[in-house]
């Protein structure tokens, strides 16, 4: 399909999706239903094996704004760089298959974007809602500029909630599009388009995100691994651009690399061939900073290698005050959570200190308790 030839639309909404066939038609509908009517929805459907095609072909028939692409099995980066092939809107919004948008995102993101003309994306917040559709009862809480830090442990991501990004469509591809930065592609992007122009998170909800056991950061704890060492490379490749040395190549093979490497030491060795010392040093405790941050939220139990490389690793490193509370509030919940589940010893390899473990089991208590104490007065 060749993108000169379709008409010119305000914005352009690029939706990847792979076998959506529960929750396509709704995700669309959000979208279908915006405040802003001038849109051209583009959707790739990525392989799809389910019902997915023939729900597209029926959406597109009913409404000239959608366009749909088939493409074999890629993958998100492939899907997502197939799409952006055939935009020609000064802006594009992504979506995703299984979120849900409110009518008036569109509206807030443009005004922005076109008062802001020193900001090239903008993000939202959202509600998160489980696998059948109902609210969690928690939010996203962003607001602002975003203001990263690639030296933090882990780094402070330049975050925007991905499937509620507004972009212009000249900056993203000034930046090349998307990398195959596995599970982190989102991320990696972000720290590109920091070198075009300004990043925003609006304070409103725009909409709903989906968190189901199907999603692939919540997979498994290979992925997290993966994810916490790809997002951790992104920040190396950001200071690589400022410093003017060769970037880290991201080549679309490495999926297939991580998934054969699968323990996070294997990992770490297979991507620490193409990384300087220094860089390698940072990526060992900041890609272990980060898989405690993930298993923050997400439900990865880590094996006994994790706890140990984790422990060695962040122990190895002069952090500074405010950073070393961080460190030892992850790990802390980490090691409490370990106890739990009856796994002294990696709770121990994870955690050395028995006064640290004690530490946390009473910071535990204290939090439980003034939630319990809360609650109580809240209904009395």
């Amino acid at each position: 399909m060749d993108g000169t030839s379709l008409r010119v639309a305000q914005i352009d909404v690029l939706i990847p999706a792979y076998n959506a066939e529960t929750t396509i038609e709704a995700a669309v509908a959000s979208i279908q239903s915006q405040t802003i009517r001038d849109i051209r929805i583009i959707i790739v459907n990525d392989g799809s094996t389910d019902r997915t095609q023939d729900i597209l072909n029926k959406i597109a028939e009913a409404d000239e704004r959608v366009h749909v692409l088939t493409t074999s099995n890629g993958g998100i980066v492939s899907a997502l760089n197939a799409g952006l092939e055939i935009c020609n809107a000064e802006f594009v919004a992504r979506h995703d298959a299984d979120d849900l948008a409110y009518p008036n995102r569109f509206e807030a993101q443009l005004n922005f974007l076109q008062n802001e003309k020193d900001c090239v994306a903008v993000g939202s917040n959202i509600r998160h809602i489980d696998q059948y559709g109902k609210l969690i009862g928690t939010q996203s809480r962003l607001y602002g500029d975003v203001r990263p830090d690639p030296d933090w442990f882990p780094s402070k991501e330049p975050y925007l909630m991905h499937p509620f990004l507004m972009v212009r469509l000249d900056a993203i591809r000034k930046v090349g599009g998307y990398r195959y930065v596995v599970h982190a592609e989102d991320t990696d992007l972000y720290w590109r388009l920091l070198g075009v122009g300004r990043l925003h998170n609006l304070r409103d909800i725009h909409g709903e995100y989906r968190i189901h056991s199907g999603s692939i950061s919540s997979a498994s704890i290979v992925n997290g691994r993966v994810a916490a060492v790809a997002s951790q490379l992104a920040a190396i490749s950001y200071k690589r651009r400022l410093q003017g040395v060769p970037d880290i190549d991201f080549s679309p093979g490495l999926r297939t690399d991580y998934e054969r490497a699968k323990t996070l030491s294997n990992i770490l060795e297979l991507v620490g061939q193409s990384l300087s010392p220094d860089e390698l040093s940072y990526l060992k405790a900041a890609a272990s900073a980060k898989l405690l941050s993930l298993m923050e939220y997400r439900p990865y139990i880590p094996d006994h290698q994790d706890c140990a490389l984790i422990g060695e690793a962040l122990g190895q490193v002069a952090f500074s005050t405010q950073n070393m509370r961080e460190i030892s509030r992850l790990k802390g919940k980490t090691a409490l959570r370990l106890l739990k589940l009856g796994r002294l010893s990696d709770a121990f390899a994870l955690q050395p200190s028995v006064e640290n473990i004690a530490r946390a089991v009473v910071s535990n208590l204290k939090k439980s308790l003034f939630k319990r104490n809360r609650s109580t007065a809240l209904t009395n």
